[in-house]
């Protein structure tokens, strides 16, 4: 199991949550997908799963109007 962090812009409010959680577990080897509303501590979503590409996730999330502030 591989867990990413990811530190996102504009994450203001739980349909922001919602649409993150719903969008990220669309793909591919994505298992779960946790959103806050705080940063704990430096980051606000934790996506776990199989063979993740961090610039996968964090170009969907630039998509949806959440970019990432660093891609590793």
């Amino acid at each position: 199991m591989q867990t990413e962090y990811f530190d996102a812009q504009n994450v203001k409010c739980n349909g922001c949550v919602a649409t993150i959680e719903k969008n990220l577990a669309t793909i591919p080897g994505v298992n779960t997908v946790q959103v806050t509303l705080t940063r704990n501590p430096g980051y606000n979503i934790t996506v776990t799963g199989e063979n993740l590409l961090r610039t996968v996730i964090a170009s969907r999330l630039a998509e949806l109007g959440y970019p990432v502030s660093k891609v590793d």
